[in-house]
Parts: C-alpha cells; structure tokens; sequence
C-alpha cells in the first residue's frame, strides 16, 4: 500500500482540503453531513460508517465503535474516539440519545440505508462543493488516507493510528509517515536559508 500513485500523485486529501470538505459536509443535507463527518473523523472504510447503528455510538465513552470488515473473521471492533461536535451532531439527526430511551429508531437499525454506490456519490458531491481539485485523492478513500496522514503528522503514536485504521500491522500504518507535512518542510527550510 502506498499514499502516491503510480503517476505520482498522493491519494489522500491535504488538511487544508479536509478542512474544506468539513465545511461543506456542515452545509449539506443532514444525512450526508453525519456521514461524511463520520468518515472524516474516523478515518473509517465507507462499508464500514454504512454498517453503523444506534448501538455503534458509545456517547458514554465519547467514541465510535465499528466493526473492522476487511478482516475475514467477523465480531473484530475498534473504538475510535470522536469530537463532542460529532457525537451532538449525530445525537440531532438520528435522535440517538432519545432512541437508547426506546423513543424512537431502534438501536439495531442502520444510520445511513443507502447503498454503497449512493454513499460513493455523496461524498464525492460535497468534494465538489468543497472545491477539492480532481485527482485520485478526491475519494473516500482520500479521506481515510487523509485521516493516517493527518494523525501521524500530529504525533500521535502509530500503534493508536493503526488500531483506529483497522490495520493488521504497524508496517501498514506507517505508510502514513511517508507524506509530506509541515513537520517535513520545517525541517527541510532549515536547508533554504539563503533561498
């Protein structure tokens, strides 16, 4: 697995482009905004935020957990801890807190009964809104790429960015180390001195 294509493109989004998609997600339909929150947030497999119910948020532990599906034996959950934004957000739309009190969708139901295809198109639509320019990273999975990217660019420890991923291993994970950062370009500028 690599984050740079064959032609040498990257194939996640930048932070400012995640930035940009957030924005937009913010100013979509409700159900397109929790789901392409949830996937920023997660750095989740779209199969993955699809398959989520009412029982999937942990308000308690202020965390997503999700069924990791890419493995062959099924039962296999990571707990991603998510933005109190987020949790509120999902709370309002799908009336989560309320249903946990048997008031209203059951706990069981899916949050999103779209097909993959139509999850695929809504992402890619609030991607456009949001300006994101085209190339293999204006995807969804850019965003997931994007997640890795961002989390190790900000320190966080690879074997946590390897359990919110889902990755069997650390050696995938540290892919994610390869992209270009600020922390990268900090240190290379101490090379431009005269420049």
């Amino acid at each position: 697995m690599q984050i740079i294509d064959q032609n040498g493109q990257r194939l996640y989004v930048t932070e400012s482009e995640r930035d940009a998609f957030l924005m937009a997600a913010g100013k979509a339909d409700r159900d397109v905004r929790t789901f392409c929150l949830v996937l920023a947030y997660t750095g989740c497999r779209i199969s993955e935020v699809l398959s989520l119910t009412g029982k999937s948020i942990d308000f308690g532990q202020k965390a997503i957990v999700v069924e990791t599906l890419k493995k062959r034996t099924k039962g296999i959950y990571r707990a991603i801890p998510v933005p109190d934004s987020l949790l509120d957000t999902l709370d309002m739309v799908h009336g989560l807190l309320e249903a946990s009190k048997g008031k209203k969708r059951l706990p069981d139901t899916p949050l999103w009964d779209w097909s993959r295809m139509t999850a695929y198109r809504r992402v890619i639509e609030v991607m456009e809104y949001a300006s994101i320019p085209d190339g293999p990273h204006k995807s969804p999975k850019g965003l997931r790429h994007g997640f890795g990217v961002l989390a190790v660019t900000n320190g966080i420890p690879l074997n946590m960015v390897s359990k919110w991923m889902g990755h069997a291993s650390l050696e995938v994970t540290s892919i994610y180390a390869n992209a270009l950062g600020e922390e990268q370009r900090a240190i290379a500028s101490k090379m431009w001195k005269n420049s």
